[in-house]
């Protein structure tokens, strides 16, 4: 159903009082009134954090000494508590707060009582095995209910939660662990993924055998497969929790304290482990949530993100919850057991809020429209988008075969470090496929030029945010000077996002892409150090490099340039080589970093200082002419650049 006349104009009315930029006009006043909705953003926050449940009230809003902030200084609360125990006192408690879809056609429901129950009984398994307030918790599990319930049960006790993707290695589940020296893991003896059985415990097993600070790993029956048990150290969820209580009161949390850490890649080789604190990023989340969506009591929302991104977390977990939402989960992919599946459960659960991936999307207008015609969506209201840019035809194509030409798109910008939407439309905004249109209430984000100042329209500059949110990043987890190198110092005393982006003659923004040496994945985050690295140590490589090339479903997907040790390789096993190092990068990273393509080569193109020249690597890449070459390397030149290619391999799918 779309939005009543009645309810656009509710609906502007209530962001008017807050913010005016959010309507068509010439960027100069675009600019300024921002500025004017900045002056009274404390008070705004403030407003919106009155609307979580505090133990204790905070004495200061904000407290900023740059780049660090603390928000509602003093306050006290508790996550868990917020998304759940304050709903027990009215209605919702029997209103389904979770509905689960299994990959193989298994269904569960749980209303907001008997999630509240579930995730009692699991922090009461926790703390009986040593899990205490502050205590790091590795979460490595598919898209199952029990992974939300762990969320919610560490985050009751004030154990920060370290949520690794279900998708990743052993190796990358190693590295985050041993990052945080975490003593508990919690994960599953099996998944399933277009009906291939994923050996999820074998994995941790693999990962285990170098990380030694893990005393006891929990373990959920969902494949009910036969797997190893270590005596002493694995439990099973399934029979600690007939064992537990209901009862587990919520630790009282400093608004600072840490909720979770997540890892995002960054421009190195080490992924980067952000830190997110209690009370500024529940604020952040439950308000993002309730006004981007307008977010009604009856309404049934789907976000398609797996609970090991930060999309997961914040609008698929926190921001839901908070506002008494009754969510959908989905364990397997689009196209299982056929390309209509989430279209199937969209009508079956009568979805009225979709937001999903421009991947997701541009991979359902490849496939067509066939898949849609047998399914009433006429349920859904709203559609959002997230992760990287989308581009205008997918956009389109989203509005008319999904929302029926009547559901307003939220195309909305923000990243792991940001922890909420920053840049967005509202209900009731007038669109324009492909822009994000402008900054959330509350939020000051500009695009300026490498020097801080602020860029025309049309030119093409950098997302910079010039004023703290609640739910800004306070650190990376172990690395504070990382920190300020990373976010803070590229242009000084601005938040720097990485992305670029341009206003248009309305003062919209276009979001660009990223300008840093991180790869847009279907939206996840892939630095292209962290891809080098790990080529560089199979025995037979003797340097790498990286780059995202465009894609016309992934948005971006990652080519590697490789170049060999002398007489390690003979001609004639050179394609079947690039598919060994591929396959080395799953089993280091995960699927999700396979190169689209790998080009052996003799030699790399660099300047005459030895810096590999990456827009010539694009080029190729992508088929087009080869620009400017002055600055290669005495002694290159086009002709020999091309000629030093050895074999290509590309995937097939």
């Amino acid at each position: 159903m779309a939005l009543t006349e009645q309810e656009r104009n509710e609906y502007k009315q209530k962001i008017t009082n807050i913010a005016n930029s959010f309507q068509s006009k010439k960027a100069n006043d675009h600019l300024r009134s921002r500025t004017e909705e900045a002056e009274g953003r404390l008070e705004f926050w403030q407003e919106r954090a009155s609307t979580l449940s505090w133990f204790q009230k905070w004495d200061q809003v904000l407290e900023w000494s740059y780049p660090d902030a603390r928000w509602f200084v003093n306050g006290k609360l508790n996550a868990s508590y917020n998304c759940l125990d304050r709903h027990l006192d009215s209605w919702k408690k029997n209103k389904p707060a979770l509905i689960f879809e299994g990959e193989k056609g298994d269904h569960k429901v749980y209303t907001y009582k008997e999630l509240h129950a579930e995730v009692n009984k699991f922090a009461n398994v926790l703390k009986s095995r040593g899990v205490h307030k502050g205590e790091i918790v590795t979460i490595y599990m598919p898209m199952i209910p029990e992974a939300i319930i762990a969320m919610l049960a560490c985050a009751r006790l004030g154990a920060p939660h370290n949520v690794v993707f279900g998708g990743f290695s052993p190796e990358a589940l190693r590295e985050r662990i041993n990052d945080t020296k975490s003593r508990f893991l919690i994960t599953c003896d099996g998944a399933y993924r277009r009906g291939n059985l994923l050996r999820v415990k074998e994995n941790v097993c693999a990962a285990l055998k170098e990380a030694d600070s893990v005393e006891k790993v929990f373990i959920v029956k969902r494949a009910n497969i036969d797997i190893e048990i270590i005596g002493g150290r694995d439990i099973w969820y399934h029979e600690a929790m007939e064992e537990a209580g209901e009862d587990c009161p919520p630790e009282i949390m400093d608004s600072e304290d840490m909720l979770f850490v997540l890892y995002t890649s960054g421009s190195t080789g080490k992924p980067k482990g952000i830190v997110h604190t209690t009370g500024g990023y529940l604020t952040g989340a439950s308000t993002t949530l309730e006004y981007v969506f307008n977010m009604k009591q009856d309404d049934v929302y789907w976000c398609t993100a797996d609970v090991g991104w930060i999309t997961g977390h914040s609008y698929l977990v926190y921001g839901p919850l908070l506002n008494g939402a009754t969510i959908v989960m989905y364990e397997g992919a689009p196209d299982y057991p056929s390309k209509d599946r989430y279209w199937e459960i969209v009508q079956k659960h009568g979805v009225t809020i979709l937001y999903t991936a421009p991947t997701a999307i541009r991979t359902f207008m490849k496939w067509g429209v066939s898949y849609l015609e047998k399914w009433d969506l006429s349920s859904l209201r709203i559609l959002g988008t997230v992760g990287e840019p989308i581009n205008p035809e997918a956009w389109n194509w989203f509005h008319k075969n999904i929302g029926g030409g009547r559901c307003p798109i939220m195309d909305t910008w923000w990243q792991t470090e940001t922890g909420m939407i920053m840049i967005s439309p509202l209900p009731g905004t007038n669109l324009k496929p492909g822009s994000c249109v402008a900054p959330f209430p509350g939020i000051k984000a500009e695009i300026v030029d490498k020097s801080g100042q602020p860029v025309a329209p049309g030119e093409k500059g950098f997302i910079v945010i010039t004023e703290p949110w609640p739910s800004m990043l306070r650190t990376i987890y172990n690395d504070h000077e990382r920190f300020k190198q990373t976010y803070w110092n590229t242009i000084p005393g601005v938040y720097y996002a990485g992305d670029g982006a341009k206003y248009d003659e309305d003062g919209y923004f276009w979001v660009l892409g990223r300008v840093d040496d991180v790869i847009n994945v279907s939206g996840h985050r892939i630095g292209t150090a962290e891809v080098e690295n790990i080529l560089i140590e199979h025995p037979v490589v003797a340097e790498a490099a990286c780059i995202g090339k465009n894609h016309e479903i992934k948005g971006q997907a990652i080519v590697a340039f490789v170049t060999l040790r002398e007489g390690v390789c003979p001609d004639s096993d050179l394609v079947e080589l690039a598919e060994e190092l591929k396959k080395h990068i799953v089993l280091r990273i995960g699927a999700i970093a396979r190169p689209e393509d790998i080009y052996l080569t003799k030699e790399l193109p660099k300047t005459r200082s030895g810096k590999i020249i990456r827009r010539i690597l694009r080029d190729i890449a992508e088929g087009r002419m080869i620009g400017d070459t002055t600055t290669l390397d005495d002694g290159f030149n086009l002709e020999e650049v091309m000629k030093n290619i050895l074999v290509s391999s590309k995937n097939e799918a």
